[in-house]
């Protein structure tokens, strides 16, 4: 029997994963959790196989939580259910340790058939998702570029940048300018956004 516990915020999504999967005679749903915080707790409590998680979480996003999940518990293999298609959720389920993406509007037996892959210890990825990331082009930023991006995404200021890579108040500006140009972006905000989901950040 393979032990699941399913993640989702919507409470009727969350019913409805569940009351599908327990129609599945291997499958027995152990828990049901409506946060990204709720989730290695319950999975350190019911030990599950298999780890269906929302990727838009509250409080604590579904890649966010499946790196912390295999941090506590890496014999629970975890499977993304996402609405988008977002190269850079790829890029961060890999080094999450991710073991499958799945569409949400995939039909349930696929579900159920990724679960089980994911359980003998195979990797399941939509194809849907797997041409979407394979469409993105290489990053045209450079890697300071890149760095100064990154920083700012995290809410640093250009001058806390210019003080954490050792570069001008003035070459950090010059930085985040050429990266709203590369990008075609509107302004830095716009510019992140683009670099994120592109899986560039």
């Amino acid at each position: 029997m393979i032990r699941v516990l399913v993640a989702e915020d919507v409470r009727i999504l969350l019913e409805a994963l569940v009351g599908l999967l327990k129609l599945e005679p291997d499958i027995d749903v152990v828990a049901g959790v409506e946060s990204g915080a709720a989730i290695v707790p319950a999975a350190v409590e019911h030990e599950p196989d298999v780890a269906v998680l929302d990727i838009g979480l509250p409080e604590l996003d579904g890649l966010s939580a499946a790196a912390l999940l295999h941090e506590r518990l890496p014999t629970c293999r975890v499977l993304i259910l996402t609405g988008v298609n977002k190269p850079g959720d790829l890029r961060r389920g890999l080094a999450a340790n991710v073991a499958g993406f799945m569409l949400k509007d995939s039909r349930p037996a696929d579900l159920a058939a990724a679960i089980r892959t994911v359980a003998a210890g195979g990797r399941v990825l939509d194809p849907q998702l797997a041409y979407g990331a394979l469409d993105v082009a290489n990053s045209p930023l450079t890697e300071r570029e890149a760095d100064v991006l990154r920083l700012t995404a995290a809410g640093a200021s250009p001058r806390e940048v210019s003080a954490e890579l050792f570069l001008t108040y003035g070459t950090v500006r010059n930085y985040l300018a050429s990266a709203v140009t590369k990008l075609g972006a509107r302004n830095r905000v716009d510019a992140i956004r683009i670099a994120t989901e592109s899986g560039w950040l």
